[in-house]
């Protein structure tokens, strides 16, 4: 079995934003020169997520509204993790997003169903974060 590893850095301009990061990880995919296996795409910080959905950006700003409603960045002081950083609502909303996907690799290719993309969200950004890309198999 090979292995395969590779950190990818984004550094969003605002403090949420959504990044497709598909393309990336077909880069990752083709260097691996690996067939059939499992790929994992991993957020290395605790204020960022990985997910897989449509690349349509009226369901991103449903996202945008729906974790706002859910972990509203505002006011800071209704969180008690709130003091050094005012990021108590990325952890929140980085905990309903996910941490990571795992995708099957079939054919050299990544398996997805229709319209799936592989998305970096960054909810606590303007500095650089990693994603940990690790893909497994023959």
């Amino acid at each position: 079995m090979k292995n395969f590893r590779k950190e990818l850095w984004f550094e969003a301009k605002k403090r949420r934003e959504i990044i497709n990061i598909t393309p990336e990880i077909n880069d990752c995919l083709r260097e691996s020169g690996i067939k059939e296996g499992l790929c994992l795409v991993n957020a290395m910080h605790i204020t960022a997520s990985v997910f897989i959905n449509d690349n349509e950006s009226g369901l991103h700003g449903d996202y945008e509204k729906w974790l706002e409603k859910l972990a509203p960045e505002k006011p800071y002081d209704q969180y008690a993790h709130n003091g050094f950083e005012d990021n108590a609502d990325a952890h929140l909303k980085r905990t309903i997003m996910g941490r990571e996907v795992v995708v099957a690799i079939t054919d050299g290719q990544l398996d997805f169903g229709p319209w799936e993309c592989i998305f970096y969200y960054e909810l606590d950004g303007k500095r650089k974060k990693r994603v940990l890309v690790k893909i497994i198999g023959e």
